[in-house]
């Protein structure tokens, strides 16, 4: 039986990436998760206990976890639980672990600016390439180079792919009025809240 859980919390450790003999990435950090009550004798909110958990990120998420979270900040944990007891000589404990399955910034407490990932495969090993427009540019920011709709991608209405919608550096004052973030949500299809 697996339990999914959800967690908020502060990341007690920098995150600790290592890459497997067979390339995946594995990420790994302690979150810090404190209840908060509000006393109403005191007329103040007051910390509960604080719960400690492991979670531990894999392939993308791992990579992306690895460049994105910091110990101090606050996030948001989704994935599995597990509860494992452990003996290390005369000592024992428990110990609680998280494989997640999503991890955000808690954006309560701040700003998170989104970066879309590429993979190896698509990021311009040097400028010559990249300016030449090769095979290791982008192909979702050339000009005439075939989206993910058009290609059976993630953008399956028709739409252009979120890439295409975000104004080229070449591109003309006019052209940028078009690329405004709420015309963006109605071409890809997501309904503005």
């Amino acid at each position: 039986m697996t339990d999914t859980i959800t967690l908020t919390g502060i990341i007690a450790t920098d995150p600790r990436v290592v890459t497997t003999e067979a390339g995946l990435d594995i990420a790994s950090f302690r979150l810090a998760s404190t209840h908060r009550r509000f006393d109403r004798v005191k007329d103040e909110w007051v910390d509960g206990d604080t719960n400690w958990y492991t979670v531990t990120a894999f392939r993308a998420l791992g990579a992306n976890a690895g460049q994105s979270l910091h110990k101090g900040e606050r996030v948001v944990v989704l994935g599995r639980l597990r509860v494992r007891a452990w003996e290390a000589g005369d000592k024992s404990g428990t110990t609680v672990e998280v494989d997640a399955d999503a991890i955000g910034h808690d954006l309560r407490w701040g700003r998170s600016a989104f970066v879309r990932s590429t993979s190896a495969a698509a990021a311009p090993s040097g400028p010559s390439e990249a300016a030449a427009g090769g095979a290791a540019g982008d192909a979702a920011t050339s000009p005439g180079a075939e989206s993910p709709a058009s290609s059976g991608g993630w953008a399956t209405d028709g739409g252009p792919a979120v890439d295409e919608l975000a104004p080229s550096a070449a591109g003309t004052p006019g052209e940028a009025a078009r690329h405004e973030p709420a015309d963006a949500v109605d071409r890809v299809g997501v309904p503005p809240f």
